[in-house]
């Protein structure tokens, strides 16, 4: 188990939005409340030793292959880190997390609870997917408990949605 001190944490998270298209109400619901509960309350240090707080910037690359970690002192005048991760583990998951989110706005309008609930389950089990595939990826440069990789994983989802 990972101990983390009160410095490491994220102090701010930067979205490079350049090539996002216009997102529908309930994927910018998603990404509001990721952005305020990551921001709220997470766990996150560079493995190298290096303090925080940090500010994290996230990007795709140009060609929307890779996904881009910089993480910067809290003045984000230094970078003390840069990430590049390979999209490709990532897009069955967020293909099929994106595909089980549309049924479960579409679920609570019209289906019961329990039907509801069978969505939601599986939702989260991508969602969790999704983080571990993503924590794991970062672990030789970085560590962050699993609330603040869901919230990251639920920000990378909404960079991949690209005009």
């Amino acid at each position: 188990m990972t101990e983390f001190a009160d410095t490491d944490r994220i102090l701010d998270l930067k979205l490079d939005e350049k090539n996002v298209i216009r997102r529908s109400r309930d994927i910018e619901h998603e990404r509001s409340v990721a952005m305020y509960d990551l921001l709220d309350r997470n766990r996150f240090k560079l493995v190298d030793g290096r303090t925080g707080p940090y500010v994290v910037h996230l990007a795709l690359d140009d060609d929307g292959k890779r996904l881009v970690f910089t993480i910067n002192n809290e003045e984000d005048s230094d970078e003390l880190e840069r990430a590049s991760l390979l999209l490709t583990p990532f897009r069955r998951i967020i293909r099929d997390y994106f595909q089980i989110c549309e049924s479960y706005y579409d679920a609570i309008k019209k289906l019961s609870p329990s039907q509801i609930e069978t969505i939601d389950m599986a939702r989260r089990g991508l969602h969790n997917e999704g983080s571990d595939v993503l924590r794991d990826r970062l672990e030789p440069k970085m560590v962050m408990d699993k609330a603040t990789a869901r919230r990251l994983f639920t920000l990378v989802c909404v960079l991949h949605i690209r005009g």
